[in-house]
């Protein structure tokens, strides 16, 4: 049976990370169904938040959404976006210099909107795509007592949403 397009369900995910086991006792959030970045204990007051993201969707500000879209993984952890590694997979005989530059333009000038450092990445014209791919490896800070998971969400917590969600009484 064939996959659909899009995000691998929930239960096969869960299905893929439960057998492996991190012996890591510096990573304090590993790979978990729901949780959106990694956590990790370098030591000192902080932890270091990571994330990584595809945007394989064409867009106009395909460069923006990239930065935004890491950015609001790190910071839903309570952490601050800081640093940013983009890989950018570009179309073959579909790319021009404009085009790149483009991409480029939208990615630093939301970096600079955001105070995030670009720190490095990798270009490259791609053979069999049909429309760019840019992947983000977005870094982050936060300090130990500030850091919010997904798995830590309790009752009486409050939820912010960017989608209005239909709301409907309990039983």
């Amino acid at each position: 049976m064939k996959l659909p397009v899009g995000k691998l369900s929930p239960e096969l995910l869960e299905s893929l990370l439960s057998s492996y086991r991190i012996h890591d006792p510096k990573v304090i959030v590993g790979p978990k169904v729901g949780e959106d970045a990694t956590v990790i204990d370098t030591g000192g007051d902080s932890y270091l938040v990571a994330k990584t993201d595809p945007i394989t969707f064409a867009t106009d500000e395909i460069g923006w959404y990239l930065v935004c879209i890491s950015g609001n993984d790190i910071a839903t952890m309570g952490a601050t976006p800081q640093w940013l590694l983009v890989t950018v997979l570009l179309p073959e005989n579909k790319t021009s210099e404009s085009f790149v530059k483009d991409i480029f333009s939208q990615i630093i000038s939301a970096c600079e909107h955001f105070n995030i450092t670009l720190c490095g990445g990798h270009t490259e014209i791609t053979y069999g795509l049909d429309r760019p791919i840019v992947v983000g490896q977005m870094l982050g800070q936060v300090e130990k007592d500030k850091l919010v998971t997904s798995s830590g969400a309790k009752i009486g917590d409050d939820v912010l949403s960017p989608k209005v969600l239909p709301l409907r009484p309990f039983p």
